[in-house]
């Protein structure tokens, strides 16, 4: 039981490096992609239209993604924000929500891309008992299952109608203009209500990941 879990353990860590490495930068790529194309070149002029690691780490994020592993559960990071003008944007908060809602879509894309084979190899009893006889397919198989779950559940968690979260700002780009004046004054408790996301909200977000992870893995 302990080298399962430890081997578990390892699987988890591998796809977290894997999405600091790779779904992390293209989920910031995609918010500095369309909002270049809406017409805000400022994630361009600080260099953030780029798929390079580097520039899109945050040393937080990727902290709390790695512990979120070690934990167990859910998985909760991000990378560093994209800057935005929204006011160089076209269609004005619409514009912006487009922009917020690029990054979360991005993760859902990767996850699906990874989910076919999975998908494929479940549906399959022959294909998946092979795959499971060989300890390295089987490795791999499941460092690509944990990939899944991260990208589905930093998608729920990035969707969270929170600031200021990219849910946030498709929220203020959904509703009539009144509204989101009037929903701006709740930002400055953004911070308050990811504390309190993080203590009380492990169980909705894993939740709202369970029907989006059966429909992409069939399991």
């Amino acid at each position: 039981m302990f080298n399962q879990d430890l081997t578990s353990l390892l699987q988890a860590l591998i796809a977290v490096v894997i999405v600091i490495l790779v779904c992390f930068p293209v989920h910031e790529f995609s918010h500095a992609f369309a909002a270049f194309k809406l017409g805000d070149s400022t994630a361009r002029w600080q260099g953030r239209l780029t798929l390079d690691p580097r520039v899109h780490f945050d040393p937080l994020g990727g902290a709390l993604l790695a512990l979120s592993a070690l934990v167990g559960g859910i998985f909760i990071g991000w990378a560093k924000p994209t800057p935005v003008n929204p006011y160089n944007l076209r269609y004005g908060r619409r514009g912006e929500s487009i922009v917020a809602l690029s990054g979360p879509l991005s993760n859902l894309a990767l996850a699906a891309a990874a989910a076919i084979p999975l998908r494929l190899i479940f549906m399959n009893p022959d294909l998946r008992a092979s795959v499971m006889a060989s300890d390295i397919a089987s490795f791999v198989v499941n460092v690509a299952v944990f990939f899944v779950l991260i990208n589905v559940f930093l998608m729920v968690f990035n969707l969270l109608p929170i600031p200021p979260l990219d849910g946030w700002r498709v929220l203020l780009g959904l509703v009539d203009a009144r509204t989101a004046y009037t929903l701006r004054q709740y930002e400055q408790y953004g911070f308050v209500l990811i504390i309190l996301l993080l203590l009380l909200g492990p169980t909705l977000i894993g939740n709202l990941a369970q029907p989006i992870l059966r429909l992409l893995l069939g399991t």
